[in-house]
């Protein structure tokens, strides 16, 4: 009777004991990673949280001295403050939001005639589609200010959305395209065979199914507006009109920037979007991960 002997074990114990000795220089990399990375937030909160004499000073301290009480009520104060960081806030989450709708409509029809019945051209649309994200905004500011003045449209958000919407609608398209992609062909002709039209199927069958794209097209609208500058600043003149980025960016002067009241109002600026990605991570992850596979 033959008898077999176990392996020895101890080859690899030392290599299990200590691997993660060799992990140590990756630890250190991501440590400097993370602390490049949080040093602007965490001295954005120092500079709102302590009295602004303090961040004036030279050597800055990197820790707060003293506390300042009404670091952010300062912001949101109504008498005598011509710059009202709630207003601009609010314009924002209206321009955002205004923006994430008309994308969300528009880009479901474009990502359907994309991804439905084949016809001619389809590919070539498809690419050209794609080709417009070269363009920067900058090229046609100029011709666009010149007609949004003829239009005498200027000071006017739903216009503004409606810029915002041009420019991203694109890449919506092309995210939901990939995810009505992923539906099978055998759920839209049981639709089609059940007396659905077209429209009913996009609206009663695919809509669903497609709910955690319509979620990652609805944030990368969102966040388009919520950064809008260019076109903001441009086309922009009354300061009640302002979304936050064009409000926080005129209160700096060259002679006396509030930067206590400017840190705070970008510090509540930064929460907003914070809060809508970690509430919409587990459908933005999905949706951008359904059109990986198909089938």
């Amino acid at each position: 009777m033959e008898t077999t002997v176990p392996m020895a074990k101890t080859a690899t114990k030392p290599t299990n004991r200590f691997r993660w000795i060799n992990r140590i220089p990756l630890y250190l990399v991501l440590i400097a990673f993370v602390v490049v990375t949080a040093f602007p937030i965490y001295w954005m909160i120092v500079s709102v949280i302590q009295p602004v004499k303090l961040s004036l000073q030279y050597p800055p301290p990197l820790f707060p001295q003293a506390i300042n009480p009404n670091a952010f009520s300062e912001i949101f104060q109504v008498n005598n403050n011509p710059d009202r960081v709630d207003i601009w806030i609010g314009n924002s989450i209206l321009l955002a939001t205004m923006t994430t709708v008309i994308s969300l409509l528009l880009s479901i029809l474009g990502a359907y005639a994309l991804a439905g019945k084949r016809w001619r051209g389809q590919n070539v649309f498809g690419f050209l589609l794609l080709m417009t994200q070269m363009l920067p905004e900058a090229l046609i500011l100029i011709p666009l200010y010149a007609t949004i003045d003829k239009l005498q449209l200027k000071n006017n958000l739903p216009m503004l959305a409606l810029i915002d919407t041009a420019f991203v609608l694109p890449i919506c398209i092309w995210i939901l395209k990939n995810v009505f992609d992923t539906i099978p062909n055998e759920i839209r002709d049981a639709a089609m065979v059940d007396g659905c039209t077209r429209m009913g199927m996009l609206w009663r069958i695919m809509l669903p199914i497609a709910a955690p794209g319509l979620v990652s097209v609805g944030v990368v609208a969102f966040f388009h507006a919520w950064n809008e500058y260019l076109f903001a600043a441009s086309l922009l003149t009354n300061k009640q009109l302002y979304p936050a980025p064009v409000g926080l960016a005129q209160m700096i002067s060259m002679i006396d920037t509030p930067i206590d009241k400017l840190m705070a109002g970008g510090l509540v600026f930064s929460i907003f979007p914070v809060i809508f990605y970690m509430l919409m991570q587990r459908y933005i992850v999905a949706g951008l991960s359904a059109g990986a596979v198909k089938g």
